[in-house]
């Protein structure tokens, strides 16, 4: 059932190959020792950063805030009143809108602007604000932007600034290092040069980090990343509360928040069902104020990315129509703006210091096809392993409603990620665990509300409980064309597959091509690495974001050794669309929760049937025939089986046996330590229910929005102030050797005292967002001193100077865009 075919001549043509490639990186043969010490992402070669998506909001009355004020006072809104009188549209439209209007006892407006007089800003805010108002920040004395007025305005004999939260934060920061007088370089120098790290995504608030963390076992590994990434949220929170107090926010009946949460808000989804897509980027797309250049090029691109995937969802009812999944005309369209980029994950990349040496030695002879040639066959090994992250250490739990199955809305993008084989496969399988039956026959919504809620309550069709729809929800990756694979080794196929996808109207040529786990190319990042973008919400960043990252780097290392000794290559797993699909329908499957999942026995995969032969339970399908069904939880359980034995020698080199012992814990007793359940369990808490099944799909969800900007906000605060804490107490008991700059920055902090006492009174205040503003200042400084001291040593560890291979990352990363 599993037999393992004979080597192809293309397979042993790669294996010379192989051979070049491990002469021209300096690694052994296999047979030989130090091999496995000299493979990229082993010991002491990989390095880490990471980029953290936030959910904005802004809590205040409607009179007070700006986005129903922008709604209220827009062109958009007059006309629709006027045309709704006029009996020229259907009055649902200004009802609508007027509900959202009317909002909720809570008044939270999910990424609003805020607004506040220009005076409250010290004279080098100011300066900052100024310079990013110019169409190029190279430019000193070039014009304006041309939406520059947008930004501004008067009233009530004063000049206002109306900016996004993103922006809020570097602002804050600014007026923050602007507004003490005698601050030290140290303190004065290290904010500056992080205010380009607070950007945004296409909606949201974004970070990114501040400096390369090398990943070494004796710093713990991943957690060293998960440590930079807790102190950067803990830094970005104090800057919000500051920006509240200091700019007059709370004054004015304005409260911004910022905190994790990877679904678009259900107010927000709402709302851009009831105004058109071009009002929607009006009122939601970034600006891109800080982190570039040319910022309104960049705003372009960002809408740019809004329209393509709004059109792109359109035409996956079409392909959902010739799947056989919608059988009859009666359908209904999703909306004609896609809200799916309002979403919020995070991305961890890995560089490696041998191959980016190897690249950027000209004499080495390994060069950007040698890159791209290894680095496709490892991403495609990776895939196989990716639903092992899935509900286990990220997650975004979500309940659908009865009315919410059409396939057309609920399958979102999934017609562009998966074969039709693997899509019709899991709709039947999502809409049995699902119970969408009534007297045994299969039923989906009939895009009545009024029909479907009855439906919903006399036949108690509830609907499903899924561990992370963010990632069904939003194209995370996109399939090959049969005429140009994306990961088949060779140059410029990117950009030949986006040729294709534009004339289907999936994709635009100018867009970043999406994939789960992506090659970051020396040419273009100034690094040679890869990026994880399948992560969700993170419960914990200590525990789960740094485990997460050890065995992301294990699997990266892993997949370097089978290729680089010739045990998979190209030949092994085939470039086209259907074994594409094959191995990334187990990562959807995790996703929605599915239990099962079918593949070929006569597959071309032969990697995935060398892992297929671990798993228990696998036997010949009833349904499919000529296809073996296998357990997911199975499978998980078969991928880990191949890390302990296949990568021993590694999980010892990198001394990951705790986390791999991390690993099994969460896939054996995923109640106990799996974040999907943890989370899921810590929103059942907030409203006292037993099961997500047991509530509304709304009510779930809306309470999962409530313990996200709340409790799980004070928890990922409180782990920040920890980690923090601990680099204080280290910094009091080394200050002399720390030296002379560091003695004077918390000498003038701390006013004689040590600097984590300073902390510590502090602490329950900053909690419960009620520290004082000088309070608040106290503490960022501090937090600055800590992360110029993080970074100095990460330096040292790597061996870079004071410009680390992640600031070049960084560049490009503002340079390229993430979307």
């Amino acid at each position: 059932m599993l037999r393992i075919r004979h080597k192809t001549d293309t397979m042993r043509d790669e294996i010379f190959s192989i051979e070049r490639l491990r002469k021209h990186l300096d690694i052994p043969h296999p047979r030989q020792s130090g091999f496995a010490q000299s493979l990229p992402f082993s010991l002491n070669d990989a390095t880490a950063g990471s980029e953290t998506e936030l959910q904005a909001a802004v809590s205040g009355d409607r009179r007070c805030v700006d986005l129903p004020l922008v709604i209220e006072s827009s062109n958009y809104f007059a006309n629709i009143v006027k045309r709704a009188a006029a009996g020229e549209t259907c009055q649902r439209a200004i009802t609508d809108l007027e509900r959202y209007l009317t909002g909720t006892d809570e008044k939270f407006w999910e990424n609003s602007w805020v607004r506040f007089p220009v005076a409250r800003l010290s004279a080098f805010a100011r300066q900052i604000f100024d310079s990013d108002m110019l169409m190029d920040r190279r430019n000193p004395d070039g014009r304006l932007r041309d939406d520059a007025d947008k930004f501004m305005f008067h009233g009530a004999g004063n000049t206002f600034i109306r900016v996004p939260i993103s922006y809020l934060i570097k602002l804050s920061l600014a007026d923050v290092v602007g507004s003490q007088e005698g601050l030290p370089d140290l303190i004065r120098s290290t904010g500056t040069r992080l205010m380009d790290h607070f950007l945004s995504d296409n909606t949201s608030p974004e970070t990114f980090s501040f400096h390369v963390e090398p990943l070494r076992p004796e710093t713990g590994f991943g957690r060293a990343i998960a440590k930079e990434t807790s102190k950067r949220y803990l830094i970005t929170q104090l800057l919000i509360m500051y920006a509240n107090a200091n700019f007059a926010l709370e004054e004015t009946g304005q409260r911004a928040l910022l905190y994790f949460s990877p679904h678009p808000p259900i107010r927000q989804k709402r709302l851009n069902e009831c105004i058109s897509d071009s009002f929607y980027r009006e009122l939601f797309m970034s600006p891109c104020l800080s982190g570039w250049d040319d910022g309104q090029a960049k705003h372009h691109y960002m809408c740019l990315c809004h329209q393509v995937l709004s059109r792109s969802q359109l035409n996956a009812v079409a392909k959902l129509k010739d799947a056989g999944i919608i059988v009859r005309n009666l359908a209904v369209l999703p909306s004609t703006s896609n809200i799916s980029l309002a979403n919020n994950g995070t991305h961890i990349s890995l560089g490696s210091a041998r191959l980016t040496n190897a690249l950027a030695d000209e004499h080495s002879g390994f060069t950007a096809a040698h890159e791209k040639f290894v680095g496709d066959l490892v991403i495609k090994i990776v895939e196989h392993f990716l639903p092992l992250f899935v509900g286990t250490y990220s997650s975004a739990p979500y309940r659908l409603g009865f009315s919410d199955f059409h396939p057309e809305k609920v399958l979102s993008f999934l017609p562009h990620e998966l074969d039709f084989t693997h899509l019709r496969m899991i709709w039947r399988r999502w809409k049995k665990k699902a119970h969408l039956q009534i007297f045994g026959q299969p039923i989906t919504p009939f895009g009545i509300d009024s029909l479907d809620r009855a439906l919903s309550v006399v036949c108690r069709v509830k609907g499903d409980f899924v561990p992370d729809f963010r990632l069904i929800d939003y194209l995370v990756t996109v399939m090959s064309t049969d005429q140009s694979p994306a990961l088949d080794g060779k140059l410029g196929n990117e950009e030949r597959l986006k040729r294709d996808l534009a004339e289907l109207g999936v994709f635009d040529e100018k867009m970043s091509l999406y994939l789960l786990y992506r090659l970051r190319e020396f040419s273009k990042m100034g690094f040679s690495g890869f990026e994880g973008r399948h992560y969700s919400l993170f419960e914990s960043l200590g525990w789960d974001m740094a485990n997460a990252t050890d065995l992301q780097t294990l699997i990266t290392a892993l997949a370097f050794k089978l290729a680089l000794q010739g045990t998979v290559t190209h030949g092994h797993v085939p470039d086209n669309p259907f074994v594409e699909s094959e191995r990334r329908q187990i990562f959807f499957a995790s996703a929605i929760g599915l239990p099962t999942f079918f593949v070929l026995s006569s597959t071309q995969n032969l990697f995935m049937k060398k892992i297929l032969e671990r798993a228990r339970g696998v036997r010949y399908s009833r349904r499919y025939p000529g296809y073996l069904r296998v357990y997911v939880r199975q499978y998980l359980l078969a991928l880990l089986d191949f890390l302990l034995q296949e990568g021993s020698d590694l999980i010892e080199i990198l001394n990951l046996r705790t986390s791999v012992e991390d690993l099994a814990r969460r896939l054996e007793r995923p109640h106990e330590y799996s974040v999907a359940d943890r989370l899921t369990q810590g929103i059942l808490d907030q409203v006292g229910a037993k099961s997500p099944m047991d509530l509304e799909a709304e009510e779930f969800n809306l309470a999962a929005e409530r313990y996200y900007r709340t409790t799980l906000r004070e928890h990922h605060i409180a782990e920040g102030l920890t980690f923090l804490r601990d680099d204080l107490r280290w910094l009091d008991s080394r200050l002399g050797p720390c030296g002379e700059d560091y003695r004077h920055a918390v000498a003038y902090v701390s006013e004689g005292q040590g600097a984590c006492e300073v902390l510590e009174r502090a602490w329950d205040d900053v909690i419960k967002e009620k520290a004082p503003r000088d309070t608040l200042k106290k503490i960022i400084d501090l937090t600055l001193i800590s992360i110029h001291n993080d970074t100095a040593e990460a330096s040292r560890k790597s061996g870079m100077g004071s410009t680390s291979t992640h600031e070049i990352y960084s560049a490009s990363v503002c340079g390229e865009g993430n979307r």
